[in-house]
């Protein structure tokens, strides 16, 4: 009698292999949640030292980096504690989290560069102003213009800057989740 061979179990991973993916994803988790609150922090000094007060989608930009902090170093920690799996989808959520914070910022850029149309909360003319002290409302009125980059750096402004950050952590966080041993 002929015995149909058995494939073989595939192999446990090494000691170091999983040492190599657990070193793997704690660096891809410290180094999106370490950026990610270095962004959040440049964000706050331009606008409480140098005084750029941030329209609303540079508002709206800063969420996925608020989320990303917390759960890059949730993903940390799991993989210090040899989850990889739970590690996986921390930092597979970071990827996500990164990856709308740079389509938010690409639309911003957009917007300033004139390509598309901004909302209209924000963009285009000024604020509506109703009957009454007419005078009064344009003295308090203060919009802060979202087509309008008031500040720029090699031809870049912070909207454009922030798609480069958040692409490259979009490439980090899926480093990391991607790390198999």
């Amino acid at each position: 009698m002929m015995s149909t061979p058995v494939a073989p179990h595939a192999a446990a991973p090494s000691p170091a292999a999983r040492r190599a993916v657990r070193n793997r994803q704690v660096t891809a988790a410290l180094v999106v949640a370490f950026a990610s609150a270095g962004a959040l922090a440049g964000a706050w000094y331009f606008q409480l030292v140098v005084g750029l007060a941030p329209c609303p989608l540079c508002l709206e930009q800063r969420i996925p980096y608020y989320i990303a902090v917390p759960v890059a170093l949730i993903g940390g920690v799991f993989a210090l504690l040899g989850k990889e799996g739970p590690a996986r989808v921390a930092l597979g959520l970071c990827g996500m989290l990164m990856a709308l914070g740079a389509f938010l910022a690409v639309y911003h850029a957009g917007v300033e560069w004139g390509f598309w149309a901004g909302p209209d909360t924000c963009s285009g003319a000024g604020p509506a102003l109703g009957g009454g002290d007419l005078l009064g409302q344009l003295q308090g009125a203060r919009v802060v213009r979202c087509d309008e980059a008031p500040w720029r750096l090699l031809g870049l402004s912070l909207a454009g800057y922030n798609a480069f950050i958040a692409s490259a952590l979009v490439v980090v966080a899926m480093w990391g989740a991607t790390a198999k041993a």
